[in-house]
């Protein structure tokens, strides 16, 4: 099974300009833990995580209202395409200690594939266990 068929293509974006207290209110209103930032032409810039903005911005005693998301973005974040098989995106997350990862096309923002939709697909949810143990384990031993 490729990423394209458990990806979700409805992916709500930020622009790096715009500002930490704009990307935590669309964190809140969307109920997700992450935003893919992307320029006007649709590419993948980074990703700003709700945890990038705490440690980064409120932790550093920084305004968020007055912090751009390109400050505190994580850059060079790991990307499937749609192509890929889903087993790849469950090896990658657990790799680089993720929960979703962006799904880009030629460099665009096509969508989001996460653990949950990897899970909810019963084909992949031992590996999708599996990855989560592996970052949960992870995140422990720091």
């Amino acid at each position: 099974m490729q990423v394209k068929d458990l990806m979700n293509p409805s992916v709500v974006s930020i622009e790096p300009g715009s500002s930490a207290a704009l990307a935590a209110r669309l964190i809140s209103r969307h109920n997700v833990g992450a935003l893919p930032v992307c320029g006007s032409d649709g590419r993948l810039r980074g990703v700003v995580t709700d945890r990038d903005i705490v440690l980064r911005c409120v932790a550093a005693e920084e305004d968020p209202a007055q912090t751009p998301v390109r400050d505190i973005m994580t850059r060079g974040c790991a990307t499937v395409t749609p192509q890929d098989d889903c087993r790849e995106a469950t090896r990658l997350m657990a790799q680089q200690q993720v929960r979703r990862l962006p799904v880009v096309d030629q460099g665009k923002l096509v969508g989001i594939i996460s653990l949950s939709d990897l899970a909810r697909s019963r084909r992949f949810d031992m590996e999708a266990a599996q990855a989560l143990c592996e970052i949960s384990e992870n995140i422990v031993m720091r």
